[in-house]
C-alpha cells in the first residue's frame, strides 16, 4: 500500500527538480504553510521514504565516460562477502540482487575501458564468484527517476487537506 499522498508527491517532485529550495519556497510554490511542508518532509524522512538529499553527479561531464553493468553468479552462500568485497572496488556504484541466471547486477563507471577491464578482472578473483557478464552501456537516454511512477500512484489520493489542488 502506497505510503504517500499527492501533497507528498509535488513535495518530492519539487525537491527532485532543485534539492535546494527551501522550506518557504516549497510552501509559496505549493500554497500550503511553511509549517505543513516542514512536518510532510520530516515525516517522509522519518518514514524513510525521502532518505537523503545529494547532488546528481553527470559522470561523463566529470571526465568518467565509461559505464557498464556487470551480472554476476555466484555461490550463494558468498553473498554477503562478495558485496563487502565489491564495495572496496571504487569503480563500483551500485549493487543489486536479482532473480535469475546471474544473482548480482553491479553497476560500474571508470574513466577507461582498460579501468573498467581492470575492476571486472577484480570481480573474478572475489572468492564466491562464479562467472561474470559485462554489457556496456553506450548512453542513458532515460536516466534513473521516481516522479512519473510517484505521480501515477498518487493522482487521486487526494492533497491531504480540504483546499484545492493548484494549478
Amino acid at each position: 500500500m502506497i505510503s504517500i499522498d499527492r501533497l507528498d508527491s509535488e513535495l518530492l517532485k519539487r525537491l527532485d527538480n532543485n534539492a535546494r529550495t527551501g522550506v518557504a519556497d516549497l510552501a509559496a510554490q505549493l500554497s500550503i504553510s511553511r509549517n505543513t511542508v516542514l512536518a510532510r518532509l520530516q515525516g517522509l524522512e522519518k518514514r524513510g521514504v525521502l532518505q537523503r538529499y545529494r547532488p546528481v553527479v553527470d559522470l561523463e561531464a566529470a571526465g568518467i565516460p565509461v559505464q557498464a553493468f556487470v551480472g554476476l553468479e555466484l555461490d550463494q552462500r558468498r553473498l554477503s562477502t562478495v558485496v563487502e568485497a565489491l564495495r572496496q572496488i571504487p569503480e563500483v556504484l551500485e549493487v543489486t540482487t536479482q532473480a535469475g541466471r546471474e544473482d548480482l547486477l553491479v553497476r560500474v563507471a571508470s574513466a577507461t575501458l582498460q579501468e573498467l577491464q581492470a575492476a571486472a578482472a577484480r570481480m573474478v578473483d572475489i572468492p564466491g564468484v562464479r562467472h561474470t557478464n559485462t554489457t556496456l552501456t553506450v548512453s542513458t537516454p532515460l536516466p534513473y527517476r521516481v516522479q512519473p511512477l510517484l505521480d501515477h500512484l498518487t493522482r487521486d489520493l487526494g492533497w491531504g487537506r480540504s483546499t484545492p489542488l493548484p494549478d
